[in-house]
């Protein structure tokens, strides 16, 4: 197997008619989410903005649970379009939009289906344990469902001499592997933002920052994660800004994180990596699938309804299968 070309998305062709937009773009956007019935999430990496908008924020999963608990007709979710796939296999009967669809993921990029088949079979006395960014193509061809929060526990419930692949993260499959002594088969894939951070960096930000303490998300390389007194999930990184507060804090992942950390933490000081070894690219550390999605795309997609989220009932329900024995394995 050979590792997949990863690209970074390019800008959104807009049309040679710009649309006219209001001049209040929160007011309008408001108006619509009532007109609608309509539930606005966000991820923890999208722009201070849009989180500031949304009626929830949080990592992929917990947002799309929470949407689903809702009695919206709407989701409109502002994150990348396998997070909107989960919000409509866990709620088929609500529409679900994104603001953009280009707003994709490197890890999806990573782990074609067909490509990804075909290794299922070339081990067929191997399970799937697929991370959460993956396809819906992906989650259909996986026996489990797994997110950086409940990977662990649900590794400690499967017999050890059950052989098993790991997909598509292999950094996070190697931490899981090095953390609980497996030694799951893992698909050579990785996230654009976490894989450029730079070790060389983060240990100049130490030595400026002695009493800062370094905080990583299980997608870095191993290299990374040995300088981290934390490693954890988005919202396990959260948890620990908000019960240390006031620290110095260096953040090992997408920066869009530290505008919520700021809001729990306020008297805390947080710095980011560069993605570079010579620290010249201020934005590698941004997730540029994430970016994405702006304000004014959130409106649009809001009025045209478009955007929408949509697969095949076969699709769904086997997307549905490993998404749900992650549940019960992780409650």
């Amino acid at each position: 197997m050979s590792n997949q070309t990863q690209h970074r998305p390019e800008a959104t062709q807009t049309a040679s008619k710009k649309p006219v937009l209001p001049r209040d773009l929160e007011d309008e956007i408001r108006r619509l989410r009532k007109e609608m019935n309509a539930v606005i999430l966000a991820h923890y990496y999208q722009d201070d903005d849009i989180q500031d908008i949304a009626d929830f924020i949080g990592d992929s999963l917990d947002l799309s649970r929470r949407a689903a608990e809702t009695d919206a007709d709407v989701i409109v979710f502002c994150g990348v379009k396998f997070m909107a796939e989960v919000a409509k296999i866990l709620s088929p009967q609500k529409t679900v939009l994104l603001p953009d669809m280009k707003a994709g993921c490197s890890l999806e990029d990573s782990c074609p289906p067909e490509a990804f088949r075909k290794f299922r079979a070339a081990h067929p006395d191997h399970i799937a344990l697929s991370y959460i960014n993956c396809s819906a193509e992906i989650k259909a061809l996986s026996d489990i469902i797994v997110t950086s929060s409940c990977a662990e526990k649900i590794l400690q419930q499967i017999p050890e001499d059950q052989p098993i692949i790991f997909a598509p993260d292999k950094y996070l499959g190697d931490y899981l592997n090095r953390k609980t002594g497996r030694d799951m088969l893992l698909w050579d894939g990785t996230c654009v933002v976490h894989e450029q951070f730079s070790e060389r960096e983060l240990v100049k930000l130490k030595t400026r920052h002695p009493e800062a303490r370094i905080i990583a998300h299980p997608e870095c390389p191993e290299p990374l994660l040995n300088h981290a007194e934390h490693i954890g999930s988005t919202s396990s990184l959260i948890r620990f800004v908000s019960g240390n507060n006031p620290s110095e804090f260096i953040v090992l992942t997408e920066p869009g994180i530290i505008h919520q950390m700021k809001k729990l933490a306020p008297e805390s000081v947080f710095y980011d990596v560069p993605g570079t070894s010579d620290g010249a690219c201020a934005s590698c550390n941004v997730c540029p699938y994430m970016k994405l999605n702006t304000m004014e795309k959130l409106y649009q997609c809001m009025v045209n309804r478009a955007p929408e989220i949509t697969m095949t009932e076969a699709l769904r329900l086997a997307a549905l299968k490993p998404l749900e024995k992650m549940l019960a394995m992780s409650a």
